[in-house]
């Protein structure tokens, strides 16, 4: 099972060292080594350590997968908007319009406007998941109420999970082929109640147990021999889960601190005003004091929830991403398996084959009972040879759906990661930039209050001195 990549014209193919590990456990955040995690030598393996040249094969769907050919204009618009809140006699729920435009050929219409419910997305993810096993699917905002939300259904909760929703579908869209997908035309497209005669169409619950059983006991079984470039993914996705599940609570931590402060300033400035009242000598003074404090408050505000809006979920959305790689890879490593499994099988096969004599003990005991040991010995050489022949097949079968996802995972990660990088830098660059703004604009509401009252200050001492 392992590939023999060929190089590609304009692919960076050179090795790299493989991701370290990170030694230890995550430490809570009220610990001072929080930042450990940071200072090991673990750096995160750069992407031209995966080798993305790809294998070809006459016999098999190779082609499907290469993605260079990306269309250039974007061709469907998908929003996510207007929660509903539906109460029934057995649940509550919330359902989302989910409105899209296209020009694509193969939809009937160029508008669409539905609603979909949670369970709905949860569906569409599973289907994806079905067809395109090594293809990297974006993570659906998590199922339960977050840290920090009161209850299932209030206003931010409802808020947080729409964007992600949004993004979710709109990930899907640029996809050059999970935008293709016939279930994700149909999640667009159909009423709610066709959505339902859909989704029974699917294979049936005996099915899909059988296929949980096959992925299980592939996962247990485990792989022989993972291809390297696999292995150093595995370390990278490692390393990377845990630095952003770091940076994620840092940041988390971060916006409940200022959020703290910034209560505590909206209580600091009505003091100085009502002193203000009691000392006619300092009124004024405690008075601009008060108004800079008031409206550093409001500058503060807007900035907190900046960054809880584009720099927080980001930060999360990639511990989520980090997930959602380890299962795309556990999915890889359960395809190879099964392929080494068949291997194994065919391999006995043919030994038993091999040890058919004409002195098997089988036969001679078999030859007491009025059995012709020849005969029974030619049946079980075709039986053999029929289930040897079986195999081959359905091996040749599992090693093009091997080569066809290895490669697809190849080309998926590139494109995952180019989105990832740009997603990182543009938050960090939106932090600084919201940080600089912040602090200028403090800065320069303090500088205004120097300038007036320094000046104030300096002509009564004049004053004083002429006196």
């Amino acid at each position: 099972m392992d590939s023999h990549p060929l190089p590609e014209p304009g692919v960076c193919a050179a090795p790299a060292p493989a991701a370290a590990d990170l030694a230890g456990q995550m430490l809570e955040l009220d610990e001072d080594d929080d930042l450990e995690v940071f200072s090991k030598d673990a750096t995160l393996t750069d992407c031209s350590s995966f080798n993305t040249s790809m294998p070809t094969s006459p016999a098999s769907m190779i082609n499907q997968y290469k993605f260079e050919e990306e269309p250039d204009a974007k061709d469907i618009f998908i929003t996510v908007d207007n929660p509903e809140s539906h109460v029934t006699a057995i649940e509550t729920f919330i359902t989302y319009r989910v409105s899209t435009k296209t020009t694509r050929s193969e939809f009937d219409s160029c508008e669409y406007e539905v609603r979909r419910r949670y369970q709905d997305f949860l569906w569409l993810k599973g289907k994806l998941e079905e067809a395109n096993p090594t293809l990297i699917i974006h993570p659906l905002p998590e199922k339960f109420v977050m840290k920090g939300m009161v209850e299932r259904f209030n206003e931010d909760f409802i808020e947080t999970r729409r964007k992600g929703l949004h993004k979710f579908l709109n990930r899907i869209a640029d996809h050059p082929i999970l935008s293709f997908n016939e279930d994700f035309k149909v999640f667009l497209t159909a009423q709610a109640w066709e959505l339902t005669s859909h989704k029974k169409q699917g294979p049936g619950f005996l099915s899909r147990m059988g296929d949980t059983v096959r992925a299980v006991a592939a996962s247990v079984r485990g792989v022989k021999s993972r291809p390297e470039e696999f292995d150093t993914l595995n370390d990278y996705v490692e390393v990377f889960g845990q630095k952003m599940s770091v940076m994620d609570k840092i940041a988390q931590r971060v916006v409940k601190e200022q959020k703290e402060h910034l209560e505590e300033m909206k209580e600091y400035g009505p003091i100085y005003t009502l002193w203000s009242g009691s000392e006619e000598e300092l009124g004024e003074p405690l008075t601009a004091v008060a108004s800079c404090v008031d409206k550093c408050c409001r500058e503060a505000e807007e900035h907190v929830n900046s960054l809880s809006e584009n720099l927080v979920p980001v930060l999360h959305e990639y511990v989520l991403c980090a997930e959602t790689l380890k299962a795309v890879l556990r999915r890889r490593d359960n395809i190879q398996a099964e392929c080494e499994a068949k291997n194994d099988a065919l391999a006995s096969k043919r030994t038993d084959r091999d040890a058919l004599t004409d002195s098997d003990l089988s036969f001679v005991f078999g030859g007491f009972l009025g059995k012709n040991p020849e005969e029974a010995k030619l049946q079980k050489e075709q039986r053999l040879d029929g289930e040897i022949e079986e195999l081959k097949d359905e091996i040749e079968k599992l090693e093009d759906k091997a080569e066809c996802a290895n490669t697809a995972l190849k080309v998926d990660w590139e494109r995952w990661h180019r989105n990832m990088q740009r997603d990182i830098k543009s938050s960090f660059l939106y932090m600084a930039e919201r940080n600089v703004d912040y602090y200028e604009k403090c800065l320069a509401i303090w500088e205004s209050f120097l300038v007036s009252h320094k000046n104030d200050l300096i002509a009564e001492t004049g004053r004083e001195e002429n006196c």
